[in-house]
């Protein structure tokens, strides 16, 4: 199906968990965050996605999808451990975990894309590589989006 192996479909049906969850918690709560169950369910599936994508490699090696899965782990734990309060961060942390889990977010989007336009349609996909300038300019301007979501957390917990 879609040219995906078995663990292939299991990590994109759990990537569809996960940007369901963090779209609906950025859409109602206006962040993500591990307080609340729709914020674990994102967390979690974040994670879970991380883990099984380590065992894809269907464009050869260890590369960049595999570097992104690292990097989204790492600032999940950041998120974490902004989130607990520690004087790791002081009075930067709702700051930290807000900005950071939003990232991972942005995170999801970025192989979102790249996949989805790069095996769909499935008789002609919109583009034939990651490299494609259109994917590039789409990565692009969501990353100009998750800034602006970004400030605009940030402007919300320091009025808060």
């Amino acid at each position: 199906m879609f040219g995906l192996t078995q663990l292939g479909v299991f990590h994109t049906v759990i990537s569809l968990i996960a940007v369901a969850a963090g779209a609906f918690a950025l859409i109602r709560d206006k962040k993500i965050m591990w307080d609340n169950q729709i914020g674990k369910v994102y967390i979690i599936s974040t994670i879970v996605v991380c883990l099984t994508g380590f065992g894809i490699f269907q464009h050869g090696g260890f590369g960049k999808p595999h570097v992104l899965g690292i990097i989204t782990l790492m600032v999940l734990a950041i998120a974490f451990a902004a989130g607990k309060k520690t004087m790791l961060f002081g009075k930067r942390s709702p700051y930290i975990e807000t900005v950071c889990y939003s990232m991972t977010f942005f995170f999801h989007i970025v192989p979102g894309i790249t996949e989805t336009v790069t095996r769909l349609p499935l008789d002609a996909p919109l583009a034939s590589s990651p490299d494609d300038p259109r994917i590039q300019m789409a990565i692009g301007i969501c990353f100009v989006l998750f800034v602006i979501g970004a400030v605009l957390q940030a402007r919300r917990i320091k009025t808060a």
